[in-house]
């Protein structure tokens, strides 16, 4: 994996530069395609969105440039793409069905649309890349099964929290030390009953939609994320809702550990979330037995033990979704995906008092957030 970008200058110079396709052409997705143009044997080489503005204005924010044409179906996106051009279009089956396209991202936010993205790319033997967490931790186990029999890769993005905490669990764990807990930090005050009208003003400054705003201040979009990590992982959380303890890196590795050492949790082996001076890093709290190790990770200021933090200080979001493309295209690897079956299960909690026959919104809206537990207490409450 080391060698993505000697693999990359190899596509540049063939002239074959690994073809991408990108669903959702919002923030991310515009993030992306910049990010892509400013590397080499890459290229985004079709694009599809709700509005078709959209789709054309992503392609704004490459350093390169070709001729775009809009795309009604796979055949015309790939004589197109053949020809040299990017494509554009409102249906994502010209990114799903187009023989020209390698691997697949979906930046849709959407499970369902997700789902259906998910499994007709695996049906026509692409690579998935999921930015959609909800859909991964809804159906990411069965869309595995389905890759794998396919021969292709269904993997969770680089950049986004859960896969840069599995990036360290994978490191931990290749070199056999024991995972007490797993987590994030959170970007922003925990508030339960936050809504979009609450944050709009906040949303504007920010130069987002408030509801999307409001799914990360109600903890809903950390609950899905850790949930993700939970499934990819055999972690747990380790009470409904996780803990969310207020404290800054240098106090990761007092906090995050069992009671009985002076921490806050049960048992060892948790997902969780800081609120504090964490983000926009997430960490890993290890440990080991052997006392040569612990000796070892002292004189090189890892601290006294017996628990250490390994922390990265950052996730770049959709900037670091092309190594992920890139992984599964050269290696036949993923940035990280469910095993299968669930350990742990998100679920809606009110926000308000809800009327029976009432209509429920969205996540990030009014009505409810969410919350986790154990996949097995939820389905015993029928959460």
């Amino acid at each position: 994996m080391n060698a993505i970008n000697e693999k990359l200058e190899a596509r540049e110079r063939e002239r074959r530069p690994v073809r991408v396709g990108l669903i959702g052409a919002g923030q991310m997705g515009q993030e992306i395609i910049a990010q892509v143009g400013e590397m080499v044997g890459m290229d985004v080489v079709a694009v599809t969105d709700l509005t078709l503005e959209r789709a054309r204005f992503g392609y704004t924010f490459s350093a390169r440039q070709k001729p775009v044409v809009d795309a009604r179906d796979p055949a015309e996106a790939g004589r197109a793409i053949r020809e040299g051009r990017w494509v554009v279009g409102t249906d994502w089956r010209i990114v799903t069905d187009n023989p020209e396209v390698e691997a697949v991202i979906d930046a849709t936010g959407s499970p369902q649309q997700g789902a259906d993205i998910s499994q007709a790319a695996i049906r026509d033997r692409k690579h998935i890349v999921m930015m959609n967490v909800e859909c991964d931790i809804t159906v990411g186990a069965a869309l595995r099964r389905q890759a794998d029999a396919a021969g292709v890769v269904y993997t969770l993005a680089s950049g986004d929290e859960p896969a840069a905490v599995l990036e360290l669990w994978r490191f931990a764990r290749a070199l056999g030390f024991e995972v007490v807990a797993a987590g994030k930090g959170k970007n922003n005050p925990l508030d339960f009953y936050a809504t979009p009208a609450t944050l709009m003003e906040k949303a504007r400054a920010r130069d987002m939609s408030a509801r999307m705003l409001c799914e990360f201040v109600d903890g809903s979009k950390t609950m899905v994320e850790m949930c993700a990590v939970a499934n990819a992982t055999g972690l747990v959380p380790d009470r409904r809702g996780m803990h969310g303890a207020k404290c800054n890196v240098k106090d990761l590795q007092h906090v995050f550990v069992p009671r009985k050492d002076g921490g806050i949790l049960e048992k060892a082996g948790c997902v969780d979330f800081a609120i504090g001076d964490v983000n926009p890093g997430v960490f890993l709290i290890v440990t080991t037995a052997n006392q040569r190790l612990r000796d070892g990770l002292a004189q090189r200021d890892m601290g006294p033990g017996p628990y250490y933090n390994l922390f990265r200080p950052f996730h770049l979001c959709s900037c670091e979704v092309p190594l992920t493309v890139a992984r599964a295209v050269f290696y036949g690897e993923s940035s990280g995906h469910p095993m299968d079956r669930p350990v742990a299960e998100c679920f809606p909690m009110a926000k308000r008092d809800l009327k029976r026959g009432e209509v429920l919104d969205a996540i990030g809206e009014t009505c409810y957030r969410g919350s986790i537990d154990l996949a097995k207490v939820a389905r015993a409450e029928r959460l």
